[in-house]
């Protein structure tokens, strides 16, 4: 098993919060709206970020590969496919855990993502378009 298919978001969230995800997606996502369900994840991922920012201290001593600094690096990042470059494995193990598929496909045949408009909404987090 590599390194990157055993990191979990439950890492720097723990297990109880982790595990409340877990059950949050597995009733969500099979009748969800995926502009609804990723507003959700990347909540989610806000969240871990800014536990793992306070466990740091602001001193970033974390490992380079650990949950924790791919959090905090995807944070800075400011674009979605970056931010999917550092993060990915996480979401996918939260989505794997939960026993849910991130990929869908429309009435119409097109292939998009729960994930990917995760990215999208965690890039943005703090855009208001009244500001």
């Amino acid at each position: 098993m590599s390194e990157s298919i055993s990191r979990s978001l439950q890492e720097v969230v723990g297990e109880k919060t982790y595990s409340v995800w877990v059950e949050m997606l597995r009733e969500l996502v099979p009748d969800g709206r995926t502009h609804r369900l990723s507003v959700v994840v990347a909540g989610m991922l806000h969240h871990s970020l800014d536990i793992a920012i306070k466990e740091n201290r602001g001193y970033y001593t974390e490992e380079k590969n650990s949950v924790a600094m791919s959090l905090i690096d995807a944070g800075e990042a400011g674009y979605p496919e970056y931010i999917k470059e550092l993060i990915h494995d996480l979401v996918d193990r939260l989505f794997r855990d939960a026993s849910v598929s991130y990929q869908r496909v429309s009435k119409r045949g097109d292939h998009y993502s729960i994930a990917d408009e995760t990215y999208n909404e965690f890039a943005s987090w703090y855009d208001y378009p009244w500001d």
